[in-house]
This record gives structure tokens, C-alpha cells and sequence, in this order.
């Protein structure tokens, strides 16, 4: 059997490692320029490979195509492997059929790292044998590929993913949430995006668990309509009393933990509830999330200077992540937004614009949309910067004694930066250059 890999990034090296010890024929292709360290890995395993280019011939007589995510299902390449009728499935896809690890995989537009994470350690600190991978760490097919196998894999996985699953079943899924999002590579219909998430239970059947957001709009609507082999099972705001998280007969405290929003409590009950499915004993959990250490680029905090709090939340690239930045907000708020736009409706968030936020600083190629969205809410305190040393400066003198200034950018990050933790890391260099 041959298998053709297209992309070489860690998805699409994890699979190449995988297929290589399962013996298949194997072939790499990347149109863009291989990373070092990836080049490096494909060399030290003489896999076949090539980069800044597609060449058909070598590829034609593939048996089966794993992609990357990264590349979208209208590229003409996987068109023409389409209408040959060779399968072109995701490297997620392709690891789970040579594990027998239970998987719990977690997906929505918004908190999913959050909850891949605290998933994880909960699992960890309460015991589990669990290995987190998919879009956080290792690439699924990595892990798979390694010596050991764990009782449980924690997954984060994207709707890209997603799209490229035929029989992957995990055995607890989660769908977070669903707000318009990624709708360039959807066609820019809502509902796309939306069966492509809910395609995380497609395979489920009784006796797995399929956890969702009884809250969300757009997920309720979409279970009214379709059915599922696994009884769907809902959490929502109304298990949140305060400080408090009622998880069946059980009850807890995030008064101690450094999970702050509405938001991160939402994850938590994701996470804990997943936890509890994974073995892990309730007094176990407390501990967990006591000692959960948040991710950085969400809600961030990087330094207070002058009387000015600076908040690194670079990962939030969509408007409902925005949404829930704003919310938290206590102070006055400079807001640094901008970015590659994904077809963003803005109107969610002019409420608290118009309540919170003093000064907005655009970032990126193009920011004629954002002063179209906001120049009248900011009464004029608006500008334009093409880099972060100028976002920063600009923030800094417009910032005064006890306002936050706040990363939040709604958009993606390729029009300036190679991804969105260079865009918060540049963040947090900029500002600690302030103290200088």
C-alpha cells in the first residue's frame, strides 16, 4: 500500500512516522518550504520527501492520501485525487486505527486548548495513564507511533480535522461551543462549519459519551434537526453557582484556582466532567484544578507597568473569544484588534466596546473594516499600526494609571505574523521592552 502525505508540519510528519513503521510505501509532499527541524526529522528517517512543489507523477499511484489540515478540500491536488477516487482522510483519522487506547476529543470554536489541557492534567494529577496530542503537543500519529501506548489519548481536534475522519470514534467527545468562525474555508455558510463539528459524534454509539453546550445556539438548533447513535448529554451555564461547579452529586470550588470568566468555568465543567468519565476520583479533581497553570495567549497576564495592566489573549482569532475577553474586563480597556479577517461580523461585540473600551489600536495589513466597526464607539480613539512595536507604543500613550491594555484581535494572524503565538509572544516582548 502507498500512502502519500501532503504537508509536512507536524501533523503530516507524525503520519509519515507512523506509516513508515507500519510498512507502507511512503511519499512526502509540501508545496511550501519544510521547517528545519521537520527536514531534519524526515532525513534521519530517510522518508522519501519533497518541498516547493507537488509532482503528480510521483504521487498518481497513491492507495490513500493523509492531508493536512492546513489544506483546504478545494485545492485542485486533492480534487484530482477525489475524482480518481482515492480516499484523502486526516492524519487524525489515519492514527486511530492503529491504537486501542481510548480517545476523548474535544473540539469547538472557543476554550478548546483550555479544556484539552486542563482535561489532561486532571487525568494526570488523578492518576490516569493518558497522553495528550492532537493540536496541542505532539501530532496524534506521533504519539501513536511511539512505544508506548496509554489507556487514554486527550484530543484537541479542528473542524479541519474533522472533515477528514471516515471512522474515527472516540469514546467521550466534546463540543464546546460553535460561533461563526474559519467561514473562508466553509463557504462562508454557517451551517458547514457547524455539521463539520458535529461530525466529532458521527461515529459514536451507545455507551460512549457525547457531551455538548446545551447554552449554544447553534448547537441546539443543529441536534433539533439531526440524531446521533449516542444519546447527546448537555452541561450549561446553570451548573455554574458562582465559584461553584455541580458535576452530578458532586460539587467544585473555582475560588482557588487560577481559572478566571464565565468562560474558563465553562471549560471546567467540560474538563472535569470528561475527568470523571476517565476514572478520575472527585477528590482527586479538587487538587487538579487547584494547580492548574492557564496556557499562555489566553487571557495572558504579562505585566503591570506604570498602572497599566497588559493582557496577552492572542489566541482569541474570532469574534465570540473577543466576546468573552471584553466580558471579563474590569478596567478601562485599550484594545489591540486587527489581523487577518475571516469574514468577522463585529456586531456582538459594540455593547462592550461602547462600555469598556477607551481606545482601540488597530493591527494589521488592512484595518479599514475596523474603523468602519468602531471608529464612532471610541469617539475617534482609534489608530493604525502595521507591527507590534507600533501597536505597544501606540497602546502605551494612549493607556492611563489603572486601564488594561488587551491583545484580543479577533482575526487571524498570517497577514503579519507566522502564527498567533508569534503574534502574543512579539506581545509580551514589547511590553517587557517598556521596562526597560
Amino acid at each position: 500500500m502507498k500512502v502519500v502525505i501532503l504537508g509536512a508540519a507536524e501533523s503530516g510528519v507524525g503520519a509519515a512516522i507512523l506509516a513508515q513503521q507500519l510498512g507502507y510505501d511512503l511519499f512526502v509532499s509540501d508545496k511550501g518550504q519544510i521547517k528545519d527541524n521537520y527536514k531534519r526529522e524526515l532525513e534521519a528517517r530517510a522518508i522519501p520527501y519533497e518541498e516547493g512543489q507537488h509532482t503528480w507523477e510521483k504521487m498518481a499511484d497513491a492507495d490513500e492520501v493523509v492531508k493536512s489540515p492546513g489544506i483546504p478540500d478545494k485545492a485542485p491536488l486533492v480534487k484530482e485525487f477525489a475524482a480518481l477516487g482515492i480516499p484523502v482522510i486526516s492524519e487524525i483519522e489515519f492514527a486511530a486505527r492503529y491504537t486501542q487506547a481510548n480517545i476523548l476529543a474535544i473540539t469547538g470554536s472557543n476554550g478548546k486548548t483550555t479544556t484539552t489541557m486542563l482535561a489532561y492534567h486532571l487525568a494526570k494529577t488523578g492518576g490516569i495513564d493518558a497522553v495528550m496530542a492532537g493540536n496541542v503537543g505532539l501530532s496524534f500519529a506521533a504519539c501513536v507511533a511511539g512505544s508506548r501506548q496509554p489507556d487514554w489519548y486527550v484530543l484537541e481536534v479542528s473542524s479541519f480535522q474533522l472533515d477528514g475522519i471516515r471512522t474515527f470514534r472516540p469514546k467521550v467527545a466534546m463540543l464546546l461551543n460553535i460561533t461563526a468562525d474559519h467561514l473562508d474555508r466553509y463557504e462562508y455558510q454557517l451551517e458547514n462549519y457547524v455539521r463539520s463539528k458535529f461530525r466529532i459524534a458521527m461515529n459514536q454509539q451507545a455507551g460512549d459519551v457525547f457531551l455538548y453546550n446545551s447554552d449554544d445556539v447553534n448547537t441546539v438548533a443543529f441536534l433539533k434537526n439531526n440524531s446521533f447513535a449516542v444519546e447527546p448529554e448537555a452541561l450549561h451555564q446553570g451548573l455554574i453557582d458562582g465559584k461553584t461547579l455541580r458535576v452530578g452529586p458532586h460539587r467544585f470550588d473555582l475560588g482557588s484556582t487560577q481559572l478566571k470568566g464565565s468562560h474558563n468555568a465553562m471549560n471546567a465543567l467540560f474538563a472535569i466532567k470528561g475527568a470523571l468519565e476517565m476514572g478520575v476520583a472527585p477528590e482527586l479533581i479538587q487538587h487538579g484544578l487547584n494547580t492548574f497553570v492557564p496556557v499562555p495567549h489566553r487571557l495572558e497576564k504579562v505585566a503591570e507597568i506604570d498602572g497599566v495592566e497588559y493582557i496577552n489573549d492572542s489566541k482569541a482569532t474570532n469574534v465570540d473569544s473577543v466576546y468573552y475577553a471584553l466580558q471579563a474586563m474590569e478596567k478601562p480597556v485599550v484594545w489591540i484588534v486587527g489581523g487577518q479577517d475571516k469574514g468577522n461580523d463585529y456586531s456582538p461585540l459594540l455593547p462592550f466596546v461602547k462600555e469598556k473600551v477607551k481606545a482601540v489600536v488597530c493591527l494589521g495589513v488592512d484595518n479599514s473594516k475596523l474603523f468602519q466597526a468602531f471608529n464612532e464607539l471610541v469617539n475617534g480613539s482609534i489608530v493604525d499600526t502595521k507591527s507590534m512595536a507600533e501597536a505597544v507604543g501606540a497602546s502605551r500613550d494612549l493607556a492611563a494609571r489603572g486601564d488594561v491594555v488587551l491583545l484580543s484581535p479577533a482575526c487571524a494572524s498570517f497577514d503579519l505574523f507566522k502564527n498567533y503565538e508569534d503574534r502574543g509572544d512579539q506581545f509580551r516582548n514589547e511590553v517587557n521592552n517598556l521596562i526597560q
